[in-house]
Parts: structure tokens; sequence; C-alpha cells
């Protein structure tokens, strides 16, 4: 059966008369952490799981764990009775207020079916106790509908998946039966492997990922590693001398930096370099262009780092002058920011037109990539692709949406799940990670990206933060080949 995907972080509530399969169930789907059970908190207060005198304080141990975890926003199992309808009203609202969902699991049990499971216990309920219950539980069944919960489900097979996750069963589905197209570049964001040999480090995924499907392998244009991925003072290589050495490695994917700073080279000599890369690639360059944002690395570099609309103005004077380097002719530019007497450039790039892709999703330069270049490159979900393509719709009828994006892909849910814990820094919890690499199996991933396909991106640029070597791309390339 296909697993029910619920959003992390969120509330779930069994619901059920004693013998219904809560806890078992719980514990199928559920890491032991995120579940907060009634009866292993009435051992902890008292004599055992069946102490029934600790019960008062098991409850109020369970209510003081149940608050501090939706405080934290940690995905949390409620493992109780659930029939009295006060405290699923309590718990409702903690996660409401905590903006997280709430969903209850109802348990349904034939009356005879409970007796004879708790027969079978070690440890058995009261029969008075159990019969109090089943009486009750009708009544209880036909209220949870009522109640507000996001959700009521039967206890089916469920996940736990970040929010972007959520109607990915559906999405894969759809590609499955009516497939839609969908480019697919590799960024190379990391450059400290296993082996001292970086340079064969690097070949080798560049021919993995070239193996895989990729369209494209894109490097960052920085100088020493940013502060969202590592360390400064970690390997980081520079970025054109990195692509020319790809390009003597690889046959087929397009090559490009994302983005290339605006503020780092001279542009003329930036047109340079790119009309070099194109040559020796054999025609496969492809030119990022950004503003530049990290003022520390100008600084560590003496270099200047100008105010935004200084930088805004350098930027559009390069999306008009790089066409006319890379182009006939050697007529002198004079723009906003930019003065070349001469424009000639030999060799000329072996592409008549060497595509441009302008990086950043504000809507002013959003203007300039409609008006300049050939593809925008934004971030976020499917909903904020929509609104960026919709934007770029506006003021151009043929430049492209481009999507940069964390991908963390794992085979199945429990190997996710291990990876997950294994790479999370020590201080986040796992759904946090998860969330802020896009966490999900190889069929989660072909759901989400069939929604940003659907919601206007044309290429799908992908970071992979466990790509040491070639192995992780074995599982995307399965995800590429669903869109082929």
């Amino acid at each position: 059966m296909e697993a029910i995907n619920l959003p992390d972080p969120c509330v779930i509530v069994l619901v059920g008369p004693g013998a219904a399969g809560k806890s078992t169930w719980a514990a199928t789907h559920f890491p032991a952490a995120t579940i907060v059970s009634s009866d292993q908190l009435r051992a902890l207060v008292g004599a055992g799981q069946d102490d029934i005198t600790a019960s008062a304080d098991a409850f109020a141990l369970l209510d003081t764990v149940v608050a501090q975890r939706i405080k934290r926003r940690l995905t949390t199992v409620i493992d109780t009775l659930g029939l009295d309808a006060d405290r699923r009203r309590i718990w409702r609202e903690a996660a409401r207020k905590a903006g997280l969902p709430c969903v209850a699991v109802a348990f349904d049990i034939n009356a005879d079916e409970a007796r004879h499971r708790n027969r079978e216990r070690d440890k058995r309920i009261p029969a008075e106790a159990l019969t109090a219950q089943l009486r009750s539980w009708r009544s209880v069944r036909d209220a949870l509908a009522g109640e507000g919960f996001d959700a009521v489900l039967e206890p089916e097979p469920v996940r736990v998946v970040a929010k972007q996750f959520v109607n990915a069963v559906s999405s894969a589905q759809r590609q499955r039966a009516d497939p839609t197209g969908l480019r697919f570049g590799l960024h190379l964001t990391e450059f400290t492997f296993p082996t001292s040999n970086a340079a064969a480090s690097i070949r080798d995924i560049a021919r993995a990922a070239e193996t895989a499907g990729f369209d494209a392998i894109y490097v960052m244009d920085h100088f020493r590693q940013i502060p969202l991925i590592g360390r400064p003072w970690e390997d980081f290589l520079e970025s054109y001398t990195t692509l020319a050495y790809l390009a003597a490695h690889t046959e087929r994917v397009r090559l490009g930096a994302l983005v290339t700073g605006i503020t780092y080279r001279n542009v003329g000599h930036l047109g340079k370099i790119v009309a070099t890369l194109d040559v020796l690639s054999g025609g496969r360059a492809v030119c990022g262009l950004g503003l530049g944002w990290w003022k520390e690395e100008h600084d560590a570099y003496g270099w200047d780092f100008p105010p935004v609309s200084d930088r805004y103005a350098l930027l559009e004077d390069a999306l008009q002058t790089l066409p006319r380097l890379w182009g006939p002719g050697a007529k002198p530019f004079v723009g906003q920011r930019l003065n070349l007497p001469d424009t000639s450039c030999y060799p000329r790039p072996l592409q008549d037109h060497v595509p441009i892709i302008v990086g950043g999703s504000g809507e002013r330069t959003l203007r300039l990539a409609a008006k300049y270049a050939d593809a925008a490159n934004v971030f976020g979900d499917a909903a904020n692709v929509r609104a960026k393509a919709e934007f770029l719709r506006r003021h151009s009828d043929t430049v492209e949406l481009t999507h940069l994006s964390t991908a963390l892909i794992a085979d199945n849910h429990a190997d996710l799940t291990d990876i997950v814990e294994r790479m999370r820094p020590r201080r986040w919890s796992t759904g946090r990670y998860a969330a802020s690499v896009n966490a999900g199996t190889v069929d989660d991933h072909i759901g989400r990206f069939r929604e940003l396909a659907d919601a206007g991106a044309a290429e799908a640029i992908v970071r992979l933060p466990n790509l040491t070597d070639p192995a992780p791309i074995e599982r995307i390339g399965r995800v590429i080949q669903s869109f082929r």
C-alpha cells in the first residue's frame, strides 16, 4: 500500500480503545524518539506500564512533554487512548498555536477481536476497563471528523516528510502516466573529498553526471567556501579553471558558473574567458551572471564592493556588451559603468549565441533577465517558481526559468532517515535539516520536480550535499530518466 505523506513537523494523535494496535502501528512507522506514550511514562514514574496508580502522574508528564515538543516544532506522536475529548482539544489547540498540522488516527476494532488480543497479552487490561473503552469508542469515532483535525486517518502506512514532498506521491504518479520534459544541471559547490586527489574525484563525478543524463554542470563562482555550505578554510577551486578542466573530461554537458559575480572580473576579460571556454569545450559554454553579494569575500581579496545600484548598472552593461564581444565587429561600448573602446574577441565562441542566465529573484533582476538574457535562475518552492514564471511571461515571450535547489536522495525511507540523522548538524532537528536539503526518496523527487516543471521551470539545477563520490549521482539519475 502506498504510504500517506504527512508534513514534518506535525502532531499525530492516536485514538482508539485498548488492544487496537496503536503502539504497534506507531513503532512501525515512527522513530521511537517521536512517540510520547502514556504506557512508557507510566513505567517511568510508577512500578511499570500497568501501574494504574501512576496514571495521573504519567498523564501530567505526557502533557508537559507534548507541550515542549510542540513548542520546539518537533513531530510528535501521542500514543495513548485518546478517548478524552478535552485532551484532544488541548493538543489540537497547542498544535494550531504553533502552526503545526494536527491529525488523528482512528483505530477501529471489533469488540471480540479487542478482547481476544487482550487475552493474549502478558499484562491484560482489566475486563471492565476494556468494556468501558469499547462502549465509548463508537461515539468518539463518530465525533472525530467534526472536531477540527486537519485529517482523520485510518491506521494505514504513513511517512512524515518535508512539506515540499506532501503531494509527491500523486505528482510522481502523474509524471509516470503523463510525462513532461525537464532539463537537469548538476551544481558543484564543495571540493573536499575523502581522498586528496581532487582532480580525479571531480573527473569521476563529472563523467558519472554525464552518464546519468545531466544536461549541464555548473560551479559556484566564489574563491572561498560560503557560510551556507561550509567553513571558509575548506578547499575551494576557482570556477573557470575548474570549468576548463571539466571541458577536457566531458563530451556533452553544458558548462558554466552559476552565477559569475559581476564585480570579480573586468567584463571584457570575462567575455574572453567565456569565449575560450566555449571554443575548448566544443561549443558548450553557458554564461551565468549575478550582482555578487558576499562583501567579506570582496574585502578579503581587495576588491571593491560597490553599492547595489552601481552593481545593477554594471550588470546591465555586461548583459549588453558580452554579446558584442562574442559577435562580429569591434564597435566600442559605453554604458552606465563600463567603457570598452574595442569589443573584438578572437577566437569567437563556437556557438552563434552563448546562453546567458541571470541569477536572482527580485523584480529588478527578473526585468533585466527578461530584457537581455536567455534564462533567470530562482530558488524556492513550486508556488514561488510559478509566481516568478508568470512575472517573466509578462515581460518576455522567450526567456526561460531555471531553478536551483539542494536534493538529498535515498533509495527508500529507512535509508533516508539514516542519512539525515548522520548528516544533520548537531543542533538541528532531523525535520529542520531534511527540509533544508530537500531530503526525499527517488519517488519523492520525481514528484517534486514534476511540480516545479508544472510551475514553469525549464531546468532543475541540483546540488547534492553528500556528493563526495559518484554514488549519489546514480540515484538522481533515476529521477532524471523519468523526465526523458
